[in-house]
């Protein structure tokens, strides 16, 4: 990704205005002075300068050089750019939920319009609405597609605003949030951001490199009101704890999706996991009182975990900037004395509240996320 230093100045002259301009810039450069309310001089004439930007799909696309009003193609897309430019939102890809308010009030402005989501399930992006709203650029995130080039051209044709894709792998977050920073002209906010992700990243993994393949932990993250959908190991969904733990969800074809592969109890119990994490709206409230999941012995030992939601998952769902989080957090749960002086999971979580989100995290609110 990058943006060519070659800037392109547009001016709206035809005709007569064309003449009266070149004139207007003769007399100036030989020490005259353009008459009063010529074309040239005007700013208000000029349309905004534009660089050359080439996107994670290796498209080269024409955005403003200052970019005030910015759009999110989708929810990923709508979570990184309330860390990094919350200030130039046009509008959100879906309302904020009360408890997501607690956390992002005091960035989001009250008034933003719901806009939908252009790709995804629902697609329900509605394109006369971000009009509306005045926006410079469209900003989509997440894992590259095949056909994705298509998709991105044919959304800024129907748009006819600039539409880019930044893409944000795990381990290429420090350099996504450089991109957007220089995109956005944010850089010292860019640049803080993708510290911390860097520092987190390197973190974990170093700790990661001394933990055998062996010797990780045996791990299954399951979801749905029956807790029997799985993340399988090889989805992008599933980035972090295959980063750290022996992912025992191995099926023929990973879902990309958040919902996982569906499975059961059966496949459960010949996994045998050591660790369980349950996901969001499943049955890790009621696990212990399940006589299906108490034949599980990860259920009977106790050694199972809720994972967190708010504002957003810390895993998945979708996968986006909160994985950075739960990497630090689930590596200290799994391997607690391996981060011994390096700060606590609670420590972890009140640095990313404050960074991404400007939070301060109590540890009691910490123990109700995670409880």
């Amino acid at each position: 990704m990058q943006r060519k230093i070659t800037r392109r100045r547009f001016l709206n002259v035809a005709g007569a205005c064309g003449a009266a301009a070149a004139l207007a810039l003769v007399l100036a450069g030989c020490g005259g002075t353009a008459p009063a309310g010529s074309a040239a001089g005007s700013a208000s004439d000029a349309e905004p300068e534009t660089v050359l930007f080439t996107d994670s799909a290796g498209r080269e696309v024409e955005v403003p050089e200052h970019v005030d009003r910015v759009v999110p193609s989708g929810h990923t897309a709508t979570q990184v750019l309330i860390t990094i430019a919350p200030e130039k939102l046009a509008g959100l890809s879906q309302e904020l939920t009360e408890d997501q308010l607690v956390y992002l009030g005091d960035r989001v402005a009250d008034d933003l319009p719901v806009l939908g989501a252009a790709f995804g399930a629902k697609g329900d992006l509605n394109k006369e609405a971000v009009a509306a709203t005045g926006a410079q650029l469209v900003i989509d995130t997440g894992e590259y597609k095949d056909g994705m080039k298509d998709d991105l051209d044919a959304l800024q044709d129907q748009l006819g605003i600039p539409v880019v894709f930044v893409e944000t792998k795990l381990d290429e977050w420090p350099q996504a949030y450089r991109t957007l920073g220089d995109l956005l002209g944010v850089e010292d906010r860019g640049e803080a951001l993708a510290s911390y992700c860097d520092h987190a990243y390197s973190e974990v993994s170093d700790v990661m490199k001394d933990i055998p393949e062996s010797e990780r932990v045996k791990l299954l993250y399951c979801l749905g009101p029956s807790g029997t959908n799985v993340i399988a190991r090889g989805s992008f969904q599933a980035n972090v704890i295959d980063m750290l733990a022996d992912n025992v969800a191995v099926v023929d074809s990973p879902s990309g999706k958040g919902s996982g592969n569906e499975s059961n109890m059966e496949q459960i119990a010949l996994w045998n996991p050591e660790v369980i994490l349950f996901g969001p709206d499943s049955i890790y409230a009621n696990v212990a009182d399940d006589a299906a999941w108490q034949a599980i012995p990860a259920v009977q030992e106790g050694r199972y975990y809720k994972v967190p939601t708010s504002p957003y998952c810390w895993l998945n769902y979708p996968p986006t900037v909160n994985q950075v989080l739960g990497m630090q957090w689930l590596a200290r749960v799994l391997y607690p004395e391996r981060f011994e002086g390096k700060g606590s999971a609670y420590d972890v979580a009140k640095s990313y509240y404050e960074t991404f989100y400007g939070y301060d995290l109590t540890e009691d609110a910490y123990n109700g996320l995670t409880s």
